[in-house]
């Protein structure tokens, strides 16, 4: 097959979650398609169908689902295996397919953050802690505990974030300025190209004279942002916590206040700002949008391993030689494992490849899922008789965030060249979360489902060494240890757990470094620089090549907004042609 992607080593199972939806009932993939799209895609998928275009959807694991998949690891405990909240899918989206009749259901958490601090109780009370949620006034009363000066302008400073994430809206759901567009070519086609200025117009004029508040949030360190709004340490730590998930930098780092806004700009049932737990994991989001995609006419296949090709991009060949023959080929995987290992190396431009290896991957986080026996009780909050979970165990619970400083009570502030060691076996910053609190279907009655979320661990240890074993089993204890100083008697309930550090993250979900965005969210990783600029329009120096995933504008994290850019990119491409 001439200038063909072609696939190696590729076999196909029928994906068992959708069936039942038309276009989903087939072993194998037919020989002609209008789409194919690897790594997942299944979003893209159905935009693509609703444009009329037949799709194939090639998954590379046997599981639905990427990095949002369910899986029963331990017998009788299903766990959202890496990612493991929702809030950013965009709402067009939600509605465009109707995911909540292809069975998405979701449990919204009120309150959402918990951070209980290690200390002695006062007059025989337990230790303070403080719970975050929806409700302003009971929001004063907790951070009223620490400050009542905080207390007072917390409402201010949540409508002040509310409207600079509001305002950066229409960014999301467009793709970035067409910059080579306005500057390059007859006079009719750059006219044509402003139009790629309309949102960021639209963003400007919504943030109206906050746009000097806006540009320094997503370049300041957010500890400078936090600093001028509140004086109390557990609230700030809490806060900046939303400002340091998932990537490698500190409270101090220039930059560190865009990732805040980027995890507080989301919003799930109406409600800005809310995250929830998907029913039988966050599986359940790649379900729902597969069903919708099956629906419609796509057909989605998984246990795809790995492409090699060359030339312009027509189609894929299967490991029993047989030609599956496509206009085009999308694909949903990090750019370094589409271009780096999925694309023949002479087919693309030097100065290409050298773009893509220059993208930062790195990851600070190690991913821990454990079942457990019975619910945590944390001194800052102790279970009642009954055993019933309180409202704190539904929420994020933060563990060794009680301080912004460099202290006994946190190492957030300090640098990352001297924590990623440290913190990884000393005093790591957790999440926890408990969704089984909310979901009764994740795990046996009387048990509980728990994830860990943990940083800063570094990708390779001291002298360059690679995990083993012995290293995972040494960290897990270093986190169970540390959840046992806020709740007594955990570390004894655990009946089965699963490590997954950096590069198991990278192997087992294709998550290059194991970074959970497909690149870091710094700001030179952004917008018109994502993944480089080159290809920040979602079009590849490859003929028929498309990028629609994370690693793509607007982001990690952001559900949904890449593949309907990418989605719209062919569907005008294939009009012009």
């Amino acid at each position: 097959m001439a200038a063909a992607m072609r696939f190696a080593h590729f076999r196909t199972a029928l994906v068992r979650a959708a069936a039942g939806s038309r276009g989903c009932h087939r072993s194998a993939p037919k020989t002609q398609y209008d789409a194919v799209i690897i790594g997942g895609g299944r979003l893209s998928s159905a935009y693509l169908q609703k444009g009329g275009l037949k799709t194939a959807v090639l998954e590379r694991r046997h599981v639905l689902g990427g990095a949002a998949v369910s899986e029963e690891i331990i017998p009788g405990f299903c766990f959202s295996r890496a990612s493991y909240l929702l809030s950013l899918l965009r709402p067009h989206i939600y509605q465009d397919l109707e995911l909540k009749k292809h069975g998405l259901q979701v449990y919204m958490r009120d309150p959402n953050a918990f951070t209980p601090l290690l200390e002695e109780g006062v007059g025989g009370r337990p230790p303070r802690s403080l719970l975050l949620g929806t409700d302003l006034a009971k929001n004063q009363k907790e951070i009223g505990k620490f400050s009542e000066k905080d207390a007072k302008v917390f409402p201010d400073y949540v409508a002040h974030l509310e409207k600079l994430a509001c305002a950066i809206h229409p960014l999301l759901d467009a793709p970035p300025v067409d910059v080579l567009g306005i500057t390059q070519g007859p006079l009719r086609k750059r006219v044509a190209a402003m139009k790629s200025l309309k949102p960021l117009v639209k963003s400007g004029l919504k943030l109206g004279v906050n746009i000097p508040d806006f540009y320094e949030l997503i370049t300041a360190p957010i500890v400078k942002v936090l600093n001028r709004w509140f004086e109390s340490e557990p609230l700030r730590a809490t806060l900046a916590t939303d400002a340091l998930i998932g990537a490698n930098i500190s409270p101090s780092s220039p930059g560190s206040g865009y990732v805040l806004l980027h995890h507080v700009m989301g919003e799930l049932e109406m409600e800005k700002g809310a995250w929830g737990y998907v029913e039988g994991g966050m599986g359940g989001v790649s379900k729902s949008i597969a069903s919708s995609a099956c629906s419609l006419g796509a057909d989605i296949f998984t246990e795809q391993v790995s492409i090699s090709g060359y030339g312009s991009a027509k189609g894929v060949v299967m490991k029993d030689g047989t030609e599956v023959h496509s206009k085009v080929v999308l694909s949903n995987a990090t750019p370094h494992v589409t271009f780096r290992q999925l694309t023949p190396q002479d087919a693309l431009p030097q100065e290409f490849i050298t773009a893509i290896n220059q993208i930062d991957y790195t990851s600070p986080v190690t991913k821990i899922n454990v079942a457990v026996d019975k619910l945590p009780n944390f001194l800052a909050a102790p279970n009642p008789a009954d055993g019933k979970p309180g409202p704190h165990h539904q929420c994020s619970i933060h563990l060794n965030c009680e301080s912004l400083i460099s202290s006994q009570n946190g190492f957030l502030n300090m640098t990352i060249d001297n924590i990623l060691y440290l913190i990884s076996f000393l005093r790591p910053m957790i999440e926890m979360v408990i969704p089984s609190v909310l979901d009764p279907t994740l795990a046996p009655p009387g048990c509980h489902v728990v994830s860990f979320f943990i940083q800063f661990t570094p990708y390779w240890l001291e002298g360059g060494r690679a995990w083993i074993d012995e290293d995972r089993e040494k960290f897990a204890n270093t986190v169970f240890d540390q959840v046992d100083c806020y709740a007594p008697g955990f570390k004894d309930s655990i009946i089965g757990k699963e490590i997954l550090t950096p590069p198991d993250l990278e192997r087992e979900f294709g998550l290059t470094g194991g970074n959970i965005f497909h690149g870091a969210m710094s700001l030179d990783q952004l917008y018109l620089a994502r993944p480089v600029p080159s290809i920040a329009n979602y079009r590849s120096p490859i003929k028929g090549l498309y990028i629609c995933g994370s690693g793509s504008h607007p982001g990690g994290g952001v559900m949904g907004s890449a593949g309907w850019n990418a989605a719209l990119a062919v569907l005008a491409d294939l009009k012009q042609q």
